[in-house]
């Protein structure tokens, strides 16, 4: 269950601590006081998306985080399959920061977790039921999937859903190559025609990169070859100081004083090897020039229009010579596909028949299973709706054929309502009321936490639309969901803890626990500022507050005694 809830900087809410009690916890206030802030900062600790409006005024971040008891059982395994380890008896911390910046971190028992893994926490520990699960319960396509929660057919269904997306992508597949006839001939000459150009000019592969070398010596050959002979004659071919004649002289000198300084043999060694790599250099540089290329404006010519070539087909299929290849094989491979198309249809054709055969079976298992959990979840609603003043509205869950298989079985779910004896069922999305959508998402809910329970569901203002008795049965059920119910041994079983925001005083006086949300002004620098804040009241002030919720403008003593009345009236329940 939920132990203790930390919010800092969230919209009017500059800090509040809240200790939270096992059972049904309410939440009372005035209008505007607050109380859905605490909703979404509990939905922002649960991963869901923040905006960074969220955070109070002239601060930098906002930072929610809550403790929960020791995870035991299929939560704990769940847990653990997520990387989140605890040793036995240890509590468990959620938090969640948002900077001004729009940057947001998470962290599970301090350490740093991604938002998907938070959400996937958040969602074994917390159900949060707002109006939009109303809303929710009025589009069909809702249906199938809290169907799905009863049944718990997750399994079966992952197991379709991967036959169905093997069966879909042969379809798909299918159906490209069985396109309009025309338009395969026109891809295939077109393809044809881009595969003709690039062969026609015979590329190799690296050639641009060689013409392109030859065309830039050619450009500056005259250059090339003064310079060359410039070199060489520096070197070896002069008439005066080449680096040959100096070296001849220099060893011509040494040698003369050879005898006297024994150390100038190896000196005119080295000179020697000087000499000898001078001349080496000179008949290297010597390649680069006096080439006989005959006439180069021709060859140039030649050279520019190969390369004219290469370019032309560059700007259609790719620049370079490697990317038009590249092109050319796949325009190759696609056509090969088009020549193929009517073989390779009968080979999808047969692919198709036996993926729909395993896909059928699939989706039998998958009906089967939620007729059965339809019958019995109608069963359960329709129990708990007696319960809630509503014990002549039928509920029913259909499960009927889909015309077609989809991503989630071959069924039409949709819950069905009467809300009058004798009248037929219809789509209850059409028949019922806002105040009925309340109860009936109530109901499914609380067969839902005896199915497969979270430790905490909090609801938020499920009186919408409801008063007086019905406001009544509406409390008892979730003080009997908080509360848990009796085995034939007279054990009570662990029930959900509830937190709930409500305007009702009939569901309110039912609470375990009871906390006012108010909003006060505080002193700061420049002046006051309004900021909301949580406190737990103990039975005196759960008078005066119930007997505010009931009355008018001032408090009477005969509201504080309907309100005693209502208070006393929860432990004889």
């Amino acid at each position: 269950m939920l132990q203790s809830l930390h919010i800092e900087n969230v919209a009017v809410i500059r800090r509040v601590d809240i200790d939270f009690e096992d059972g049904l916890c309410v939440l009372t206030g005035e209008t505007g006081a607050g109380k859905s802030l605490l909703i979404d900062s509990v939905s922002c600790l649960s991963g869901g998306r923040v905006s960074r409006d969220l955070i109070r005024a002239g601060e930098d971040r906002a930072l929610i985080s809550a403790v929960f008891s020791p995870p035991e059982g299929e939560i704990a395994e769940a847990l653990s399959e997520l990387g989140i380890e605890l040793p036995p008896g240890d509590c468990l911390m959620l938090q969640r920061t948002v900077t001004r910046d729009g940057r947001s971190n998470a962290r599970i028992n301090g350490r740093a977790v991604t938002q998907s893994i938070l959400r996937e926490a958040g969602a074994l520990l917390i159900n949060i039921h707002g109006q939009s699960d109303n809303q929710k319960l009025m589009q069909a396509s809702a249906h199938r999937a809290l169907l799905d929660d009863y049944a718990q057919d997750g399994d079966e269904l992952e197991q379709y859903r991967g036959v169905y997306g093997e069966w879909k992508a042969v379809r798909d597949e299918m159906a490209s190559l069985r396109s309009d006839v025309a338009e395969r001939i026109r891809l295939r000459e077109m393809l044809e025609f881009q595969i003709k150009d690039i062969d026609s000019a015979k590329l190799r592969p690296g050639e641009e990169e060689k013409l392109t070398e030859r065309r830039d010596k050619l450009l500056h050959l005259e250059k090339i070859n003064r310079q060359v002979g410039l070199a060489c004659r520096a070197l070896c071919d002069g008439e005066k100081a080449t680096v040959t004649a100096l070296c001849d002289r220099a060893e011509a000198a040494l040698s003369s004083i050879a005898e006297i300084i024994p150390e100038c043999d190896g000196l005119m060694e080295r000179i020697a090897s000087l000499r000898a790599e001078a001349e080496d250099i000179a008949d290297l540089v010597r390649e680069f020039g006096d080439e006989d290329v005959g006439d180069p404006t021709a060859e140039l010519d030649k050279l520019e229009g190969r390369l004219d070539i290469i370019s032309r087909l560059g700007r259609k299929y790719g620049e370079g010579v490697e990317a038009i290849l590249s092109f050319r094989d796949e325009a190759a491979a696609r056509l090969a596909v088009i020549d193929t198309a009517d073989e390779r249809i009968e080979e999808l054709e047969q692919e198709e028949e036996e993926l729909r055969k395993r896909l059928a079976g699939r989706a039998h298992e998958l009906t089967a299973i939620r007729k059965t959990a339809a019958r019995a979840l109608s069963e359960a609603v329709q129990e708990a709706l007696m319960f809630l003043d509503m014990p002549k509205v039928r509920f029913e869950v259909a499960v009927k054929p889909a015309a077609e298989f989809g991503a989630y079985g071959c069924d039409e779910v949709e819950f069905l309502l009467s809300a009058n004896p004798g009248e037929p069922v219809g789509p209850m999305v059409r028949i019922a009321s806002g105040g009925e959508l309340s109860r009936i998402m109530l109901a499914i809910r609380s067969v839902l936490n005896q199915r497969y329970g979270v430790p905490t569901a909090i609801y938020d203002e499920v009186d919408t639309g409801i008063s007086g008795r019905t406001a009544r049965k509406v409390g008892i059920k979730l003080a009997t969901i908080a509360r848990g119910t009796r085995n034939v041994l007279g054990e009570r079983a662990v029930g959900t803890q509830v937190i709930c925001v409500t305007h009702s005083a009939q569901i309110a006086s039912l609470a375990d626990a009871h906390y006012v949300i108010e909003k006060k002004e505080t002193a700061e620098a420049g002046g006051t500022r309004v900021e909301t804040t949580v406190r737990p009241i103990d039975e005196t002030d759960r008078v005066e507050e119930i007997a505010r919720i009931l009355g008018g403008l001032d408090i009477t003593d005969a509201q504080r005694a309907a309100a005693r009345e209502l208070i006393a009236e929860k432990d004889r329940l």
